[in-house]
């Protein structure tokens, strides 16, 4: 049976990016994302619903992510849905997080919204670490045959938009 695990992501950072490394050298990070749905109630109210994205990301997407966004930057991430598990207090317990292959910065380094500058503007950075990370659960990702993924077109400006 054929399956499909993809997540895209837009949303704002909830909290300072604290970048880790592990014994070998890799950075990791793991950070907070808030994503807003905007819908109609039966009553045709307009209501937001916030919803709060665990990410976890690696290499230099890490390092990268750590020293240009902040608490409030705005930020799309591409990955997958990984479910951890694990026992606490004879307790098992579970938690279904993303972990970004790709990220990318939205906005411009000058304009605002993120306390290091990852909002506003209308340019936007995209990052790759080019890893498989199989299903590692917090360790340093295995490396597959080095090819990475293909990229993904320029976002469309203005001009491309037909309305």
């Amino acid at each position: 049976m054929a399956s499909f695990n993809r997540v895209i992501l837009l949303g704002n950072i909830t909290r300072d990016i604290e970048v880790k490394y592990l014994q070998s050298g890799m950075a990791v990070t793991e950070l907070g994302l808030a994503v807003n749905d905007r819908r109609k109630n039966q009553q045709g109210e307009w209501i937001e619903e916030t919803t709060f994205v665990d990410v976890t990301l690696w290499g230099r997407t890490a390092e990268i992510a750590g020293e240009y966004l902040g608490k409030g930057s705005p930020v799309l991430i591409e990955g997958r849905l990984k479910l951890d598990t694990w026992e606490t207090d004879g307790q098992k317990r579970s938690k279904l997080r993303v972990v970004g292959e790709r990220m990318q910065m939205i906005g411009s380094k000058g304009g605002g919204g993120g306390q290091r500058g990852g909002g506003g503007g209308g340019s936007s950075q995209q990052y790759d670490d080019g890893g498989d990370y199989g299903d590692m659960p917090a360790g340093p990702p295995a490396r597959s045959s080095g090819r990475s993924a293909p990229a993904a077109p320029p976002p469309p400006t203005a001009d491309d938009i037909p309305f």
